[in-house]
């Protein structure tokens, strides 16, 4: 993938985690912008493959938790920022993952693809060049 590519998608997942974050718990967390990034950035990998949607969708909600348990290691065991806990979900991982938020993965996985498709045809398309002719 590109670099600008890599760049764009990375810029758009910084940006819209936070965003869902505070729109569902009214606030979030700096390194909320880089799981974001990396989260958008997995989403968008599996969902240039051709799979079906729900093996798609699926699987991006797989990386996008073991991204979450992964930045909740660090931030919130490692580093005790208290981030999040999820320690009084059911069935969760150390507090950092939980069945019931790797659905909702699922679902904005499912949302997301129809931008992964736009943003694989727009960075897909021909670059037209201005030539002059001396």
């Amino acid at each position: 993938m590109p670099r600008k590519e890599r760049v764009v998608v990375f810029a758009i997942g910084a940006v819209g985690y936070p965003i869902l974050e505070t729109l569902y718990r009214g606030r979030t967390h700096w390194s909320m912008s880089l799981a974001g990034g990396a989260c958008f950035s997995a989403i968008y990998a599996v969902h240039k493959s051709g799979r079906p949607l729900l093996s798609r969708c699926a699987r991006a909600a797989a990386c996008v938790t073991g991204i979450e348990f992964a930045v909740g290691l660090v931030v919130n065991r490692w580093l005790r920022l208290g981030v999040w806990d999820y320690s009084k979900n059911r069935w969760n991982v150390m507090g950092q993952v939980c069945p019931r938020f790797a659905a909702v993965w699922l679902g904005v996985s499912a949302l997301a693809s129809p931008v992964c498709h736009g943003l694989r045809l727009y960075f897909s398309r021909p670059i037209a060049y201005n030539q002059k002719q001396s």
